[in-house]
């Protein structure tokens, strides 16, 4: 009787030891990296800055031209309906830039967001965090990103 508790005691040891094995985590890899710096460097990016420069100096020209419009209008009345006009007319255009801004902002956004995941993969990592937000260990991969991101 001894000898069968032994036994069966050992087969589940055995089986206990073999599954744990088996179901512990494979080692994970970690990157880190500097997001400011990849997101500055990425040319999406620039040319979305280049086209928000030129959609403000736009903005800014169409406040000057309203404003002089206005300011030629003879009577109070007048200047008051021009001035509600071009309000709703400027509030049109700061909305569809924004809407505009936050689409390409999103498209850029998950592009590079792609492209560091599989810059990082095909470097064997299994997790990449932002660099400033660990404070120890870690691989910096950012100059590897850069090399390929667009």
């Amino acid at each position: 009787m001894n000898l069968k508790r032994t036994i069966a005691l050992s087969i589940m040891s055995v089986m206990m030891f073999t599954t744990a094995a088996i179901a512990a985590p494979e080692p994970q890899k970690i990157a880190v990296i500097d997001i400011q710096k990849v997101v500055s460097a990425s040319s999406q990016v620039k040319a979305l800055k280049k086209s928000q420069e030129a959609k403000q100096k736009e903005i800014a020209k169409f406040i000057k031209t309203a404003q002089e419009d206005i300011n030629k209008q003879s009577t109070d009345k007048n200047k008051q309906t021009m001035a509600q006009k071009y309000e709703k007319q400027l509030a049109q255009k700061r909305e569809a830039n924004m809407k505009e801004y936050t689409a390409k902002l999103k498209e850029a956004d998950q592009s590079i967001t792609a492209q560091v995941g599989a810059q990082a993969k095909a470097m064997g990592y299994t997790m990449v965090l932002p660099k400033g937000s660990v404070v120890f260990g870690g691989d910096d991969i950012t100059d590897a990103v850069l090399k390929v991101i667009k």
